[in-house]
């Protein structure tokens, strides 16, 4: 119940009567309980004037009443939702409700609009980002293995590189890996030859494995309710030279950043460090996205490392650093890590080399 505790002082001072959280990992984390709802409501009422509640799918309601020590109410899919959550909280007049706007779907906030007739709704999402902002040394250490287990997942891709594979062949080989480790991928699989890779989010395809060209893995592990995120470019044959200067320029930026990062540092400062490598050797509009981003039970968290981005950095965010240079029709290649803020510097949870890699194709 701690965070929970910790919760309810953060709504105290922003003067809420009640807490709604309805993103799946936000209540995860907050109560150790996962379901994804998918068209179904599920919520989780925290108030600072009763127990907290958890409102689920009543195919969920057994797992749930395991899982926590607060009252779970099911409802079955022939039941108005909304009714019955408006039955279980009658007694209550709550006027002042946070919700979590960079969650909640409009039809939710409709639904929820109807429970709460007289209430004004204020945005949650900034205060459980700040509680999820900071790790423990338990979720660190949860991420660490999710990053081990990153590791393994590429070095399995890497042994899968042939000329005679598509991308989705050495896509199927990492994930059927992962899965028979009873692991799911955090977010899809990319593998990304030649010229595919100078799109940022290329869609990997029937696209044969291509000789003398970068081959580009992002990949992700979800181990013990925790995300890993790493990309990795490496050589097929002998790619020119100019493919491996692009290359060198791309970790030379990713080096700069991480020297960079430290307490006290902003978040703006690591981009810019990464930002002005590639701008010097003139390739500045080819790095076209932030960063990197947040990561813990989500692969994707607060906060944005990015320009314009003045948050203060400090010990135990957790975050990527993947700078990338996408020329297209020439060449693309990013190299990320995610890791966490030290006292004195930042510690990657990926320890696969970054040197540039050579396979026979």
């Amino acid at each position: 119940m701690s965070k929970i505790t910790t919760l309810l002082s953060h709504l105290q001072a922003a003067d809420l009567d009640m807490a709604v959280f309805s993103d799946p990992v936000s209540i995860n984390y907050l109560t150790g309980f996962y379901s994804d709802p998918h068209e179904r409501q599920l919520f989780l009422f925290i108030s600072p004037e009763s127990e907290p509640l958890l409102f689920v799918p009543a195919l969920d309601s057994e797992r749930a009443i395991k899982k926590v020590d607060f009252p779970v109410v099911g409802y079955v899919d022939s039941e108005n939702p909304w009714k019955k959550i408006s039955a279980t909280l009658s007694a209550k007049n709550y006027k002042h409700i946070g919700l979590e706007f960079d969650h909640l779907i409009l039809t939710k906030y409709q639904g929820l609009k109807t429970v709460f007739e007289h209430a004004t709704f204020d945005n949650l999402t900034p205060i459980i980002n700040r509680m999820r902002l900071i790790k423990s040394a338990d979720e660190i250490q949860k991420m660490r293995i999710a990053g081990n287990w990153a590791d393994k997942a590429v070095q399995i891709g890497f042994e899968a590189i042939s000329g005679d594979k598509t991308e989705t062949d050495i896509i199927a080989e990492i994930e059927f890996a992962m899965k028979r480790e009873g692991l799911e991928m955090s977010f899809e699989t990319m593998v990304l030859t030649g010229h595919n890779a100078a799109n940022p989010h290329g869609i990997p395809g029937p696209h044969r494995v291509e000789n003398n060209a970068l081959l580009l893995f992002d990949l992700g592990v979800m181990a013990n309710g925790y995300a890993s995120d790493m990309t990795r470019t490496v050589a097929v044959g002998q790619p020119d030279q100019f493919q491996k200067d692009i290359y060198a320029l791309t970790l030379e930026a990713q080096q700069a950043a991480l020297a960079k990062i430290k307490p006290g540092v902003t978040a703006q400062e690591v981009d810019r460090a990464a930002r002005q490598v590639i701008e010097k050797a003139g390739y500045g509009e080819y790095f076209n996205h932030r960063l990197g981003h947040g990561i813990g039970m989500d692969v994707h968290e607060f906060p944005s490392i990015m320009e314009g981005n003045d948050l203060v950095l400090e010990e135990g965010m957790c975050f990527s650093v993947e700078p990338g240079i996408y020329i297209p029709e020439k060449v693309g290649v990013r190299i990320e890590d995610c890791g966490y803020v030290t006292q004195n510097g930042f510690e990657v949870f990926t320890d696969t080399s970054k040197e540039l890699l050579y396979f026979e194709p």
